[in-house]
């Protein structure tokens, strides 16, 4: 399902530095 970048849980803190989860961010 992740087509790039580590492995990242959907509710874990998104890794570009907005703050906010990552399924509500860069996990589209």
């Amino acid at each position: 399902m992740v087509r790039k970048g580590p492995k990242i849980g959907r509710n874990a803190p998104c890794p570009c530095g907005s703050g906010k989860k990552y399924k509500n961010c860069c996990g589209k």
